[in-house]
């Protein structure tokens, strides 16, 4: 049996001819819109353009899904809570009052950290330097 080309008639594979990231439930063009081509080692020809992603690709993927794990456990926080009461024995207004919503802001602050990643350094006399991450 010979299979047709990608991209001909009768073709059972199709190829588009650039991709994005898939973030977030959709395809996403890099941040820095860099491409790769990937060539196939049957005929020669390009297949189809790849983001060429980045550090920035990566936080932004990491953000969302911190952001989707803060929204679980709020839409989970009663049976959170009262799993969390029954492991540590803490009363039950802590844990549904407390420490699971401080879990979901936890997310939500880290996911907006990766955004906002900054630092500093300062040179405190001829010998010392402070830096901050």
């Amino acid at each position: 049996m010979r299979y047709a080309h990608p991209g001909t008639e009768g073709a059972i594979v199709n190829f588009k001819e650039r991709y994005g990231n898939y973030i977030g439930g959709e395809f996403v063009a890099p941040v820095k819109g860099q491409y790769f081509t990937n060539t196939s080692p049957v005929n020669g020809k390009p297949i189809a353009e790849f983001p060429r992603s980045t550090a920035e690709d990566i936080d932004k993927a990491l953000s969302l899904v911190l952001l989707k794990i803060a929204d679980r456990i709020e839409a989970n926080l009663e049976v959170l809570a009262i799993t969390e009461t029954w492991d540590n024995g803490k009363a039950i207004r802590e844990t549904l009052n407390a420490d699971i919503p401080l879990a979901a802001d936890h997310f939500r602050y880290f996911a907006g950290v990766l955004r906002a990643q900054e630092g500093s350094a300062a040179e405190i006399d001829g010998n010392t330097v402070a830096y901050h991450i």
